[in-house]
């Protein structure tokens, strides 16, 4: 599977040491951060256990692209050891951190935030990617002692797998599919237990300016669907277009104890033919407190191809996009960006 990070960064040399930095670098500062209100507004909390769920997601999805979720069944207990570890990995010496660094045409690894290529500016973050086993990287990391990373990696990814899958179920028999119609754009065989997955690491450390930094710019993910905890520093705002309640805005995701933040990607749009909205997200950062974050980006299984689903074409509703791969999208937003989606959007000639 392509990364993001496959373009090369006029500053992927420079990893700042962020605990020692007093003031902004001008490599950091971002001239326009105040391009739409920042407001407060309730995001939408779901329950799984509710038997209206599935009803509840698909408004959600709808009308803002993301939600929190509860009764997820993932114990407290393993989020507060992936938080833990986020915590071990970022505050170890940066020439320690480059030692597993991400290689200029890989995905695995610690570096800049993939999207960096795309802007003038750095941002005020630094991550670590993992696309199947953390074994060698957490070797570099801690020689003497990899096991404790591998295992509590491991144990989330399985966790967020299973969790992604249960949520992919519900959003689909949301859009009106059966239970025996849960496969992949009318490909039997293709069960949603092989869903593909990546998880991501954040640090966005305390800054000392956060007024002129940016922890994530503004973006769309490419997956299905995106999994986030979120430690209990708020960051996270959502885009909200223009409605009867106000202007375009950016609406902060407080942090809700248990809760994780689902976001839908480019590919759940596909598959909605344009119904789920794949939300604009960005992160902004705090002055006194560390954030961290760990993002787990769902995708179909390698070579699956995403279509607008049967049941939502027909008589007056066309498909809005021609079929994709999770490897082609990426490859598509690795050189367009925002622009991806609508180099696939399929025309009333096509």
């Amino acid at each position: 599977m392509p990364s993001l990070s496959d373009v090369h960064h006029p500053h992927h040399h420079l990893h700042l040491e962020f605990e020692s930095v007093r003031e902004l670098p001008e490599s950091h500062a971002w001239p326009t951060l105040h391009d739409h209100p920042c407001v407060s507004e309730p995001v939408p909390v779901i329950d799984l256990a509710d038997p209206k769920a599935a009803e509840f997601m698909a408004r959600a999805c709808v009308s803002w692209g993301a939600f929190q979720v509860t009764g997820h069944g993932v114990a407290p207990r393993l989020l507060e050891a992936i938080d833990s570890e986020m915590r071990r990995l970022f505050a170890l010496p940066i020439q320690q951190k480059l030692k597993a660094a991400r290689p200029p045409d890989g995905i695995s690894g610690y570096g800049l935030v993939p999207i960096s290529s795309f802007f003038a500016k750095l941002m005020w973050s630094e991550g670590f990617t993992i696309a199947g086993s953390p074994l060698d990287h957490a070797r570099k990391l801690w020689p003497h002692d990899p096991d404790q990373f591998c295992d509590v990696i491991e144990r989330y990814d399985q966790v967020m797998k299973a969790l992604a899958g249960r949520l992919i179920s519900l959003m689909l028999l949301s859009l009106g599919l059966r239970h025996e119609e849960l496969d992949w754009a009318g490909q039997t065989g293709k069960p949603l237990p092989d869903l593909a997955g990546v998880l991501r690491l954040n640090s966005y450390p305390a800054c000392p300016d956060p007024d002129r930094a940016m922890g994530m710019a503004a973006h769309a993910d490419s997956s299905l669907l995106t999994i986030l905890y979120q430690s209990s520093t708020s960051g996270l705002q959502l885009l909200r277009a223009e409605d009867q309640n106000g202007p375009t805005r950016w609406v902060t995701v407080p942090p809700l104890p248990g809760a994780l933040v689902v976001i839908v990607g480019d590919l759940f749009h596909i598959l909605s033919n344009g119904r789920f909205r794949s939300v604009v997200h960005r992160v902004v950062v705090n002055r006194s407190r560390q954030r961290v974050s760990v993002a787990y980006f769902s995708g179909p299984p390698a070579g699956v191809t995403v279509s607008p689903i049967g049941k939502l074409v027909g008589p007056g509703r066309a498909p809005a996009y021609r079929a994709v791969t999770w490897a082609e999208y990426l490859g598509l937003k690795r050189k367009l960006f925002d622009k991806a989606l609508a180099t696939i959007e399929m025309t009333e000639e096509s």
